[in-house]
């Protein structure tokens, strides 16, 4: 038989679930939203030079050796520090992309 802990459990994890759920929808929403400011900022800013497609390509190999150092050097193993890595990954590729497409 389902207690009446797991029964407010239940409640408690749908609740988070559907907040999060509409958390993405809204920033989704948001993005759609930004994206002819967006593109008019890229184009005008971060066309001459480098470019998006060839910082992209730089910024995910030097992303993944860093990540790779990160994670040896930590001594934890791999799978304990999996979810500090994906975010790391993720914030380092996008600044060091935009960065180099800046810059260069």
């Amino acid at each position: 038989m389902v207690g009446e802990s797991d029964n407010k459990d239940k409640d408690e994890s749908r609740k988070i679930a559907i907040a999060l759920i509409s958390l993405v929808l809204i920033l989704i929403v948001a993005a759609v939203l930004m994206l002819p400011a967006l593109t008019e900022i890229t184009t005008t800013h971060l066309s001459p030079g480098l470019g998006l497609k060839g910082s992209a390509v730089i910024s995910f190999f030097v992303t993944i050796v860093i990540m790779i150092v990160f994670a040896v050097a930590s001594g934890d193993g791999l799978l304990g520090e999996l979810q500090f890595i994906l975010g790391g990954f993720f914030l380092f590729f996008v600044i060091i992309w935009l960065l180099l497409a800046w810059i260069f």
